[in-house]
This record gives structure tokens, C-alpha cells and sequence, in this order.
């Protein structure tokens, strides 16, 4: 049986925890303390783990996440000769190292010795385990040097033993390997033997850090499970449900059945980041008289004065390199606000700007051949900013982009170019711990039913690899979402060649890859965009135009209605929820005020002009979606909502003239 044998799940009791442990958060994580006043109350039976065999396994890996403590240094004897009154000159202070501490061992109730033991000491890690060669036994050590714990951060250590071979990957860098004299014995009983978490039985000894796991995985290296995580210092095998993640804002008044303790922290003025390692910490907005709370992703409102939507004014007049098919608006934390332009000229290519004293101001170009979208996306510490293009570049390569930022020169610089086939867009998104970039491609010389991509990012080589192709036709957007546990992928299909009255698709994640989840009719699709409101999920799809080959010309091809699905639950499909009169639609944005909802329409063309109303909609509940403020637009393509310590705003770009503009929402 070659399951993941759960230590550390094991010493908590069904109804509570053991005597001895507490549980606290820090840096987004949980862990438990171990007391030293009570060893013997952190044990368990091994027969709990081994129920039809006596025999610790032959080979196995032992996967351990912690925190360790960086504690204050020893000082020798001879060091503290010298500080009384009167004293002989002071000989200098001996350093001495922190103590040995276990993280687990398994002994035999009997014997003071240790069957199998991990331990740790200043810069090293200890494997301990009895060896039978000689008559009676002896205690064998494999100690793998420069290994530093104590830095008051989560690492994750992944131990592979198999005879001879030892092996060590701490936050999955490079493994260091040991092959010793004394091999891991074949056939060690743990008969009347326990597990003991963080101690060998004494107070001397005991782990003073925090556990967050601690696996036992027989057969296998376990390095290759744990090591396909984004966070490598927090891949998790299997953790206890008292240390997995609860609802920031509890469903009811219900006390947790676990308490825990956390280093609260709240921060000030602009909006900070808000990851995992900031989890369960408070960012007090002084403009807005809001308290916000990190639920790993998200700041969500505490305590906040509500407005509401009053008007929208215009803000700035953005003259852009050309006209602008895109925006991504984007945060690089510590560095400040950005836009990124997916501009249409190549030169001077793409421009980004930065927000400064309450505006954009051009930062950086960089080189794109026809640019139709940005997707900004991190994977751990690692930013970067991907670029569809739609036409070749001056040697007649067809690549679109992707860009990494250099902390060195506090730039975008090229990173990796990926071929594609007049790319209209790329989504980013994280299934199961693996990073993956999809990208739409619309067509290949005339032919408009050819495979978009997905890639997966390779942590070995640091590279995005095709991972699955999807077919689509004419395609312009993805658009990722999750719902509960699982996650979808949404294609806008826009013409097949003959028609742009087709079938867009829905993909489900199952068993490694994306399958048919649901099929919508869509008119010239451009454009999907996912929102919830309390616990409704909905989906709206941005029709462009009406065109079939085969039929009678409509009176205005543009003039049609974009539609608004929402998911029914006992259907397991989203159903259509309202239809809204739109004008060549190309874009979505959610956004919301307050306690209110909108959305705004980017209408680009009418037939006759592109200088078009663009619509902000109200949810009204029972009415659904009613048409609140109209916004003039020319050519209006795309549209993003961005929040600042000075107010929220919209940013659209036109695909018809150089020029953007930033509206500020004005509210009471």
C-alpha cells in the first residue's frame, strides 16, 4: 500500500488536539507547537501507521515542512568568565551552536535508542536509524551539511533513502546526494515501537520551530509529487485539516473548532500585496476608512464606509504610440502601478506606463509586432508579462512574447518566444499547484479552424512547454475560472471562415487536461468575463457581429445582443440569465462600488461610426442588468478597472485613434 502515511494527522485526536500542542499562524501558514513539558503525550503507536506489516519500508521518502526558529547563540563558558566586576582581561566570547532538535523519532518502549530519527542542528540535518549488521546493533548517522533551517521561514525537506543512497531536496533545489558505507536496513521491525513528534522522549531535544507536515511515503521518491507546486517552500503532500485553510469571513457565528494563534499585522497607506504569505493580515485604507483583511488572494472588506456610484469624469487623455487593441493594469509590489498598451504599430512597439502623483506616465516601450493583449502573471517570485502578437516580425517569424522583470534594471526584458498564429490573447492560471499560459491563435493565413495552445511551465528548466491543444475557430479570448474545486477554461470562437454564428466552448480541468464541459451559440464572440455576485457565478460574452455566408445580409450586422449566462447549480450548465442590446461588443469589465455591482460594455462600432456610447450596467437584482451612466467612445476596444488610494477608475482603449482615456468614478 503505497499511500501517503500521515504522521503527523496521526498525534491529533478526532475531537481536538493533543495535550502539548497549539496551533499558530505565521506568514499566511499554519503549524502546530510542540511542547517540552509532555514528549510522551505527542506519541502514537506505529501500529497505527504499519496495521498489516511490523516492518518499517525498505525504501520511502519522509516529506517534512516546518518553520525553525532562529534562536540566540551559546556562549561558552569561557566567554562569560570575563564579565564580573574586577575580572582578569576579558577573553573573547566562544560561539557555541544551538542544540540538536528532533523533528520525529520512533523508539522502541524499551530502549533509549532510536530506531529512525530526523534531527537538525545549526547549518545541518541528521538521519538516524538503528543498524542490525553487528550483533545487538548500533546507532547509524547520515549527516548532510549546509542545510540552513533556522531562518524563521516554511521550507520543505523531501529525504529519499533506498539502501546505500540518501538523498536531500530542501524547497526542491538541487538534490544533494550521499551514498554511504551502512545501508538503510531491509528488514527493521517497529514492533511495540512509537512515533514521537518533535522530541526522542525527553524535554532535551525538542523541536521549538513549527510543523506544518510530516509524511511517510514507502516506495517511492517523493520529490518528483512535491516539486510540481508554484510555492515550493509549501508543497504539501497531505496536511492535517486543523492546518488546512478555513473561510476568512466564518459562513455563521460558529467558533472554530480549532483556535489558533497568528502574528496579526496591520498595514497602512496604499494597497499592499495580498499572497499567502500575507494571509490573515489587516490593511487599514485611511481614504476610503476601510478595513480589509488577506485571505490569500484577496483583501476582503471588514469595516468600510459604502459609496455609491455618483457619476463618471474624465481624468486623463492618455496620447498612446498608435491605437491600442489592450490594457492590463497591474500592481509589481514595492515598485508601484502599471499599464501595460498592446499597441498596433510596431515600431516604436508596445509602451508601459507607470501611475505617478495620480497619473500614467510613459515608463518603458517594448518591441511587439501588431500587439493585440498583455497579460501580466507571477509564478513565486518571478513576474512576468506576456504579449500576443498578431503579425510577423522584420525576418517573417511569427512569435508572441513572453516578458520577465529584471528587479536589477527595474524593466520588462525578453524571456521567452513562443510561436504562435495571429495570437489575440493569453490567460494565466494555476491548477493544482502547475502554472499554465493558454494562448488563442485566430487564424493561419486564411484559415481560421487551427489549435490554440495551452502550456505548462517546466520548474526544471524554467520554460513554458506545450502541454494540450484545443481547437477553435477565429478565437479572441480566454478566460480562466474557478468554481469551488474546479476549474474552467472559456473560449470566445469568433468565425470559422464561413460564419460568425458558431459555438464557443467551456472546458472543464479533468483527469490532466481540458475537456467539453458546455457549448453557447455566440455571433462574432470577442470577449468572455466571469463575475459572481453574492454566491451567483455568471458569465457574459461580448457578441461583435452577425455575419453567415450562406444567408440574407441582416440590416445591421453590428446592432445584436451580447448575452449574460448564469450557472445553475442542479443543471450543472450555465443558462442564459439576459440579453443586452450591444453594438459590435468587444470587451467586459466587471467592476464594483461599494455594495454594487456593474458592468460595462465596450461598444466599438454601430455600421455607420465608431464613435459609439459605451454602457455602464447596474445590477438591479430582479431586473438584472439596467443601463446607468453612457460613456462616448470611439472605436472603444477594451476596458479595465484599476483602484488607487486616490479612488477607483476605468481605463479604455480605442483600437480607432491613439488615444486612451482614464475616467475617475465620482461617488457619494
Amino acid at each position: 500500500d503505497l499511500r501517503p502515511l500521515d504522521i503527523l494527522a496521526e498525534a491529533v485526536p478526532p475531537a481536538g488536539l493533543a495535550r502539548g500542542m497549539r496551533v499558530f499562524q505565521v506568514q499566511g501558514l499554519r503549524g502546530f507547537q510542540l511542547s517540552s513539558s509532555r514528549p510522551r503525550a505527542l506519541a502514537f503507536p506505529a501500529s497505527r501507521l504499519f496495521m498489516h506489516c511490523d516492518r518499517f519500508p525498505e525504501e520511502f521518502s519522509i516529506i517534512v515542512t516546518l518553520r525553525a526558529l532562529r534562536g540566540p547563540a551559546k556562549v561558552s563558558a569561557a566567554g562569560r568568565a570575563g564579565r564580573g566586576h574586577g575580572a582578569a582581561p576579558q577573553v573573547p566570547a566562544r560561539v557555541l551552536p544551538q542544540r540538536n532538535e528532533y523533528i520525529f523519532t520512533v523508539m522502541l518502549e524499551e530502549s533509549p535508542g532510536v530506531l529512525v530519527g530526523l534531527r537538525y542542528s545549526p547549518d545541518k540535518l541528521h538521519f538516524l536509524f538503528w543498524s542490525q549488521e553487528r550483533a545487538g546493533g548500533w546507532q547509524s548517522r547520515v549527516t548532510f551539511p549546509n542545510v540552513s533551517l533556522s531562518d524563521n521561514r516554511w521550507h520543505t525537506l523531501v529525504l529519499a533513502v533506498s539502501g546505500q543512497s540518501f538523498s536531500l531536496t530542501v524547497d526542491c533545489s538541487v538534490p544533494k546526494d550521499m551514498v554511504v558505507e551502512t545501508p538503510f536496513p531491509a528488514s527493521l521491525s517497529v514492533r511495540r515501537a512509537s512515533f514521537y513528534l518533535g522530541n526522542r522522549r525527553r524535554r532535551k531535544g525538542v523541536f521549538t520551530g513549527l510543523l506544518r507536515q510530516l509524511v511517510l511515503l514507502p516506495g517511492a521518491d517523493a520529490t518528483p509529487r512535491i516539486c510540481r507546486a508554484v510555492n515550493f517552500k509549501v508543497a504539501t503532500l497531505s496536511v492535517p485539516s486543523v492546518l488546512q485553510d478555513v473561510p476568512a469571513k466564518p459562513a455563521s457565528n460558529e467558533v472554530l473548532k480549532y483556535p489558533y494563534e497568528t502574528d496579526m499585522k496591520v498595514t497602512l497607506g496604499a494597497r499592499p500585496r495580498c499572497s499567502k504569505q500575507e494571509k490573515a493580515q489587516f490593511w487599514f485604507n485611511a481614504s476610503r476608512r476601510g478595513l480589509y483583511l488577506c485571505n490569500g488572494s484577496t483583501w476582503l472588506s471588514m469595516l468600510e464606509v459604502q459609496h455609491r456610484l455618483d457619476y463618471v469624469e474624465e481624468h486623463q487623455s492618455l496620447v498612446t504610440n498608435s491605437e491600442t487593441m489592450g490594457i492590463e493594469v497591474f500592481s509589481i509590489p514595492r515598485v508601484g502601478l502599471f499599464a501595460a498598451m498592446a499597441n498596433r504599430a510596431t515600431p516604436p512597439g508596445s509602451a508601459i506606463y507607470r501611475w505617478a502623483d495620480g497619473k500614467f506616465v510613459h515608463y518603458q516601450n517594448i518591441p511587439t509586432h501588431q500587439a493585440q493583449s498583455c497579460k501580466y502573471f507571477t509564478i513565486g517570485k518571478k513576474i512576468f508579462l506576456a504579449v500576443a502578437n498578431f503579425e510577423q516580425n522584420e525576418r517573417g517569424q511569427e512569435f508572441s512574447v513572453i516578458f520577465k522583470w529584471s528587479r536589477r534594471k527595474a524593466k520588462f526584458l525578453t524571456y521567452q518566444r513562443l510561436s504562435t498564429h495571429s495570437a489575440r490573447d493569453w490567460e494565466a492560471f494555476v491548477i493544482q499547484g502547475e502554472a499554465f499560459l493558454a494562448v488563442v491563435n485566430h487564424r493561419e493565413g486564411n484559415n481560421h479552424n487551427i489549435d490554440s495552445v495551452i502550456y505548462r511551465w517546466n520548474p526544471r528548466t524554467g520554460l513554458f512547454e506545450t502541454n494540450q491543444t484545443i481547437p477553435t475557430s477565429g478565437a479572441y479570448d480566454w478566460e480562466f475560472f474557478t468554481i469551488g474545486p474546479y476549474s474552467f477554461l472559456a473560449v470566445a470562437n469568433t468565425f470559422n471562415g464561413t460564419s460568425t454564428k458558431i459555438y464557443s466552448h467551456i472546458y472543464i480541468w479533468l483527469s490532466g487536461s481540458f475537456q467539453l464541459f458546455q457549448s453557447i451559440l455566440t455571433f462574432g464572440a470577442a470577449d468572455w468575463e466571469v463575475f459572481h455576485i453574492g454566491d451567483r457565478v455568471f458569465l457574459a460574452v461580448a457578441n461583435s457581429h452577425s455575419y453567415d455566408s450562406g444567408m440574407p445580409a441582416p440590416s445591421n450586422f453590428y446592432a445584436i445582443n451580447s448575452s449574460i449566462y448564469e450557472l445553475n447549480i442542479t443543471a450543472q450548465m450555465f443558462v442564459k440569465f439576459q440579453d443586452l442590446l450591444t453594438y459590435s461588443a468587444l470587451d467586459w469589465e466587471f467592476f464594483s462600488v461599494g455594495d454594487d455591482s456593474f458592468l460595462v460594455v465596450a461598444n466599438s462600432f454601430d455600421g455607420f461610426t465608431f464613435s459609439v456610447n459605451s454602457i455602464i450596467y447596474r445590477w438591479q437584482g430582479y431586473e438584472g442588468f439596467v443601463a446607468a451612466h453612457r460613456l462616448p467612445t470611439v472605436g472603444c476596444r477594451d476596458w479595465e478597472a484599476f483602484h488607487t488610494a486616490e479612488g477607483s477608475y476605468l481605463f479604455y482603449s480605442s483600437a480607432k485613434e491613439p488615444l486612451s482615456k482614464v475616467l475617475k468614478l465620482k461617488t457619494t
